[in-house]
C-alpha cells in the first residue's frame, strides 16, 4: 500500500479566497421542522442518497413528531437548488434514516430510526419505497434509536448491522443513569437474523463501523452521551466476530453526539472526529491507538465564533468534505442547544471548519454565510446539483431546513468515485479508494454509519486542487487491490469491479 506522510503540507495552494454559500432554502417544497419535546431532542437526521437515478442526491429528513419527508432532486445542473416532495408511507417518530442497499438488488433502500419500532423501506426505483419490515424480520422494539452501522461480512447474503438505543423511557428511575441497551443484528437466511445485545449500554448517540487499523477486521466505534449515562460510561470499541468490546485503547468520556472519520495526515488510517457539548474532539489514528489533537489542530468549535453568547457550544452532526476542492478534507459541524441548557450557548452557529497547511483549521462559517443560530441537527455536505461543489443541508429543531449552495468560485478540480460490485454489497461498503498525484495520496473508505442519525450513500467525493495528472484505485471490501487507472476530472468515475 502507497503510504504519504505530511500529504496536508504538500496540496499546492489555490487562490486565497474562502468559500461561499448562498441559501437556496426556498428551492423546497415545504417548510420541514423537526420537532417534538424530549424524545425529539436528539436526532434529526438526514439522509442523502440518488433513488431516482439522475446522479442528483434526493434527501431524506426526520420529522419527529412531525412526519418524515423525502424531497426528490430536480435542481438543474450547476444551477439553484430545487426539489419536490415526494410520495412515502406516512412515519412519525422517526429520529433519522440510513441509505443502504440491504438486499443487494441494485435499489438503495432505507434503515429508519425511531422512537418506537424501527422500520426498513424497500427502494422499488423511482423513488419508490414499500414497508419491508415484517417480509425482511426486522427484529422489533419499543426503543429510543439513535445511531446505526453497517457492514458486509465475508461470506455473508445481508450486511450485520448496529442499532444503537438511547435512553430506557420505560425506566421509572430515569432519565439519568438509565441507558438502553443496543443490539447487533446478525443477518439470516433473506433478511435480519440473530440479536446480539450490547449491556450495559452507555446512551449511544452515534455509531460508525471502520477498518480503523487497516487489518481486513472492521470494528465499530461507538459515541456515548455522557450527560445520561453520568458516570462509568465511555467512548466504545468493538470487534465485530466474535463480538468484543476492545479494553486496550485509552478510554474517553465526553458528551458524545456524531461521529466522522477521515485520513488527514495522508498515512492511510482514518482519523475520529467526535462531536460533544463544549470541546469537539479530534482523534489522530497511530495504528495502535488514537491520541489527541492539541488544541492548536483548531478543531475544538468549543465556543460560537459569532454574536455575544459566549457560554460553550454542542455538537451534533460532523462531516468532511474538501468544500473548496483544494485536495484538504475540511470538516462541517451542526450545533445547536439541546433545548434550553442554561450552560451552553443558545445562540450557536454551525461551524465550518477549512483545513490549511499543517492540517490546521480556520473557522469560516461566518465568512461562507452559513452562520445562522437554530438549533441545528443532522446534515449532509453533498454536491447537491451535480456542479462539483458540495453544497449543504441542515435539520434544525424547531426551525425550518436549510439548503445552502456552494457557489465558492476559486474552487480546485475534483473527481467523483463509486465503486460498484456485482452479487451481495453492491455499493462495496468496507472498500477504501484511494487517489494519488505529485501531491501525495488521498484515501477514503466507503462506510454506512457515523454523523447524527443520518448518512449519505454517494461517490467519494475528491478535491483535485490544481493537480491534473492523479490515479485512482480501489481496494475491494476483501483486500484485492484494483489496478490504478487515470482520473477523469469532473467526472464522477463508477469503478466496476472486474
Amino acid at each position: 500500500m502507497i503510504r504519504a506522510v505530511g500529504l496536508l503540507a504538500l496540496v499546492p495552494t489555490l487562490a486565497a479566497a474562502g468559500p461561499v454559500f448562498v441559501d437556496d432554502s426556498a428551492g423546497l417544497p415545504v417548510e420541514h421542522v423537526y420537532s417534538g419535546g424530549w424524545e425529539h431532542f436528539v436526532g434529526g437526521g438526514l439522509a442523502a442518497f440518488d433513488c431516482s437515478g439522475d446522479d442528483l442526491p434526493e434527501l431524506f429528513a426526520a420529522g419527529g413528531t412531525a412526519p418524515a419527508s423525502l424531497f426528490v432532486n430536480r435542481s438543474a445542473p450547476g444551477g439553484a437548488l430545487r426539489f419536490e416532495a415526494a410520495e412515502l408511507p406516512e412515519m412519525t417518530g422517526v429520529t433519522g434514516a440510513y441509505p443502504l442497499d440491504l438486499d443487494s438488488d441494485g435499489q438503495l433502500d432505507l434503515f429508519v430510526l425511531r422512537v418506537g419500532p424501527n422500520r426498513v423501506l424497500r427502494g422499488l426505483g423511482g423513488c419508490r419505497f414499500e414497508d419491508a419490515t415484517e417480509a425482511w424480520g426486522l427484529p422489533q422494539r419499543d426503543a429510543w434509536t439513535t445511531a446505526f452501522a453497517a457492514t458486509w461480512e465475508p461470506g455473508q447474503g445481508w450486511p450485520t448491522v448496529f442499532v444503537g438505543n438511547y435512553v430506557d423511557r420505560s425506566d421509572p428511575e430515569g432519565p439519568f443513569e438509565a441507558c438502553d441497551g443496543s443490539e447487533v443484528i446478525r443477518p439470516g437466511e433473506t433478511g435480519f437474523g440473530t440479536v446480539e445485545t450490547i449491556a450495559p449500554g452507555w446512551c449511544t448517540l452515534s455509531a460508525l463501523i471502520s477498518d480503523w487499523q487497516r487489518s481486513g477486521m472492521p470494528e465499530l466505534r461507538l459515541s456515548n452521551d455522557r450527560h445520561y449515562y453520568v458516570k462509568g460510561g465511555y467512548e466504545q470499541m468493538f470487534r465485530l466476530s466474535p463480538l468484543e468490546e476492545r479494553t486496550d485503547w485509552a478510554k474517553v468520556s465526553l458528551w458524545g453526539m456524531g461521529i466522522a472519520s477521515r485520513d488527514l495526515t495522508g498515512d492511510g488510517l482514518p482519523e475520529v472526529m467526535m462531536t460533544s457539548m463544549g470541546d469537539q474532539l479530534l482523534q489522530f489514528n497511530r495504528g495502535t491507538g488514537f491520541e489527541d489533537a492539541p488544541y492548536a489542530q483548531g478543531a475544538t468549535a468549543h465556543r460560537p465564533y459569532t454574536g455575544d453568547d459566549g457560554r460553550p457550544s454542542t455538537g451534533w452532526h460532523a462531516e468532511f468534505g474538501d468544500v473548496d476542492n483544494d485536495g484538504r478534507a475540511d470538516l462541517f459541524i451542526s450545533k445547536g442547544n439541546v433545548d434550553q441548557m442554561p450552560g451552553m450557548a443558545m445562540d450557536d452557529p454551525n461551524s465550518l471548519l477549512m483545513q490549511g497547511g499543517g492540517g490546521r483549521f480556520v473557522e469560516v462559517g461566518a465568512e461562507a454565510g452559513i452562520a445562522t443560530m437554530h438549533r441545528a441537527r443532522g446534515a449532509a455536505l453533498a454536491d447537491l446539483n451535480g456542479d462539483g461543489r458540495l453544497d449543504l443541508a441542515v435539520v434544525n429543531r424547531r426551525a425550518p431546513m436549510e439548503l445552502w449552495r456552494n457557489v465558492t468560485e476559486a474552487a480546485g478540480g475534483w473527481v467523483g468515485v463509486a465503486p460498484a460490485q456485482s452479487g451481495v454489497n453492491r455499493e462495496g461498503v468496507g472498500a477504501w479508494v484511494e487517489l494519488r498525484s505529485a501531491s501525495g495520496v488521498q484515501t477514503q473508505e466507503v462506510t454506512v454509519g457515523g454523523g447524527h442519525a443520518g448518512g449519505s450513500a454517494l461517490p467519494l467525493h475528491f478535491g483535485l486542487g490544481v493537480e491534473t495528472g492523479a490515479e485512482v484505485r480501489v481496494i475491494w471490501p476483501d483486500g484485492t487491490e484494483g489496478d490504478w487507472q487515470p482520473v477523469r476530472p469532473g467526472e464522477v468515475m463508477r469503478i466496476e469491479r472486474p
